[in-house]
């Protein structure tokens, strides 16, 4: 690389230069001059959270993989950054050419959590591109976004030209192909590629769109503005996850990132069926990778990284066929090296002491469960499928071989929760403390150590509790306490640790993750006033907050506190995710009744998923 955006004068005054330099080790060289499509994949937010994402590098190595299309990479910089670009004009680049990205054709945004869609705002202005697709010219870069906040991306909508709906492996080179085409000749329209555009399955073009609103608020009616574009976006789905493109060569950074790994993705979707849950839902069917798939992008990244370290990622590690011969493989295979597994989203109820002596160390680090709910009740309710016994039993497990260090993560707020619900909590916690102190003195390993934290729950789209309520600040500020003055007054209190997330963040988050097309003006006023990384305790205002929905005259009521009808139409509902409105509806009634739904391999609960033909739905079929 001959050049660099920045200078080494401002190189040597912010943190982390690493950050914006590139040419990290399998960085992917191509010249500009020789590609038809120049792309630049965005992550809103810093580097180090960027570059640990497991879809950012399937991306964009599906996207080089073509000798037409260059796929380069941009982050959010850091405030210090931030502060220097602007007081000095200087364009957001790419890292591997360092071009300003509004040079680029296409500028690729993903969005992982809607606290980070100020920073969605900061790559526009700091690459000096228009932030409403409306205002946006002819040699604008065409502004896509994709990833899991795109189940509902009506707040967001006016800032993208193209909001690509379900998993990225499927239509691209489609889009890519159309692109080209219209780029060829020289007559090139922006809004006559975007209205083909919206013709390619799961693609959703937001200005082409139209909502209107009763008087009570809620959407009225969701149309389109042609006859030729759809009423419903259909979500992409990878059938078949053994026949797909996947990295060989990952990204390996020059600076200590969040997951500093190799990553290895065994599965996609769960069978769980909790009904919180987003992604349990809009990844349905599970559909497992193959043991042969696996083995192999093992091997090449391993050997093309030089990292000492995979994890195997998925929703629920326990639920993979192969997992032990996967284990014991990657195990024999690459002993002489001491690679570490990391084998992350084990369930309590499938705890094996084995497979869990074999990939932890000798320290015995600690063990993560999420039982979500304390009470055997709410654990129905949200049909986590988990006992007290199953977890007790699995703790008791883990103390015998070794282990005195156990994470427990809750919710709070969740429907029908009763104050018993909440000392559960801490009850429960009390009595993993005592199944510790039963393991006989001359086999534990020192005092046992209880993390108990809870979250507040936001009722996400394309969920059974998508109907549901949000508590208020202060209500979940109080169910907090209950639970802290409930592991206060526990026999081995000493031996539990209480945290509890923020409830302003979490009531901003559920007004972005419920809102609609109205909520964009307050966004742009947030970003105004400086409040990029929101994600992050230390830049979160919430006066800034909410200064802005006093400015744009948003009731926050409404996306919150208040009560759903069934019919009520949802921002989102124009999106089929698969998994149909009404199966939500039967999970949401049966949530309020207590009652439990099977998994997908106990029993088919026809949610819809089979349309995909393939995964769990047809395992065993012939």
């Amino acid at each position: 690389m001959n050049k660099l955006a920045l200078s080494d004068e401002i190189l040597m005054r912010i943190e982390k230069p690493a950050r914006y330099i590139g040419n990290e080790v399998n960085m992917v060289v191509k010249d500009p001059a020789d590609v038809d499509v120049r792309c630049v994949f965005a992550f809103p937010d810093v580097y180090e959270i960027g570059m640990s994402h497991l879809g950012m590098q399937i991306l964009c190595h599906m996207f080089n993989r073509r000798e037409d299309v260059y796929c380069e990479r941009v982050f959010s910089p850091w405030p210090d950054l931030h502060r220097i670009m602007k007081e000095r004009d200087i364009p957001l680049f790419a890292l591997e050419t360092q071009d300003p990205i509004r040079d680029f054709d296409w500028l690729l945004i993903t969005i992982q959590y809607e606290m980070c869609y100020p920073n969605i705002l900061q790559i526009l202005d700091l690459g000096k591109i228009p932030m409403k697709s409306c205002e946006r010219g002819e040699n604008d870069p065409i502004v896509i976004g994709g990833g899991p906040c795109t189940y509902n991306p009506e707040p967001i909508a006016d800032f993208f030209d193209i909001i690509y709906i379900g998993e990225g492996e499927t239509v691209y080179d489609e889009l890519l192909d159309l692109y080209k085409r219209h780029r060829k000749g020289g007559s090139y329209s922006r809004q006559a590629f975007l209205r083909e555009a919206s013709h390619i399955e799961g693609l959703y073009v937001p200005s082409l769109y139209t909502v209107s609103y009763g008087e009570d608020g809620t959407i009225a009616s969701f149309t389109p503005l042609y006859s030729d574009v759809p009423d419903t976006i259909k979500r992409q789905v990878v059938e078949d996850m053994s026949d797909v493109v996947y990295p060989d060569k990952p990204l390996v950074p020059f600076l200590n990132i969040t997951q500093d790994r190799v990553t290895l993705e065994i599965q996609r979707g769960c069978i769980r069926g909790c009904r919180f849950c987003q992604a349990g839902m809009v990844y349905r069917p599970l559909r497992e990778r193959s043991l042969d798939y696996l083995k192999e992008k093992a091997r090449r990244m391993l050997d093309s990284t030089g990292y000492e370290e995979i994890s195997l990622s998925s929703l629920s590690s326990s639920d993979y066929t192969h997992l032990e011969e996967l284990l014991n493989f990657l195990i024999e295979e690459f002993k002489e090296r001491h690679v570490n597994i990391s084998l992350p989203s084990l369930r309590i109820d499938n705890f094996s002491l084995d497979i869990m002596s074999k990939v932890q160390d000798v320290k015995k680090s600690s063990l993560t469960f999420a039982p979500e709910a304390g009470s055997q009740r709410l654990r129905d309710v949200i049909n986590k499928g988990l006992t007290e016994e199953d977890i007790l039993h699995g703790a008791g497990l883990a103390f015998e071989g070794g282990w005195q260090k156990v994470k427990l993560y809750f919710m709070l707020g969740q429907p029908t929760e009763t104050e018993e619900d909440m000392q559960a909590i801490g009850e429960l916690a009390e009595k993993i403390a005592k199944r510790y102190y039963e393991v006989p003195k001359e086999k534990r390993n020192g005092k046992c150590q209880i993390s108990v934290s809870t979250s507040f729950f936001v009722p996400k789209p394309f969920t059974p509790f998508q109907w549901s309520p949000i508590c208020t600040k202060e209500d979940f500020l109080n169910r907090a306490h209950i639970v802290n003055e409930t592991i206060k007054s526990q026999l081995n209190r000493k031996s539990i640790r209480y945290h509890w997330h923020e409830a302003d963040v979490t009531l901003i988050e559920g007004i972005l993750a419920r809102g609609d097309r109205r909520l964009g003006d307050a966004l742009i006023r947030v970003y105004e006033k400086g409040g990029i990384f929101a994600a992050w305790s230390d830049f979160f205002n919430d006066a800034m907050w909410q200064e802005a929905f006093d400015e744009t005259d948003t009731d926050t009521a409404f996306y919150t506190v208040r009560e759903h009808d069934r019919d009520e139409i949802f921002p989102w509902d124009f999106i089929d995710i698969g998994v149909t409105k009404s199966f939500l509806w039967r999970e949401w009634q049966k949530a309020q009744a207590g009652e439990v739904t099977p998994n997908c391999r106990q029993q088919c609960s026809g949610c819809g998923a089979m349309k995909y033909k393939g995964g769990v739905c047809y395992e065993g079929a012939h």
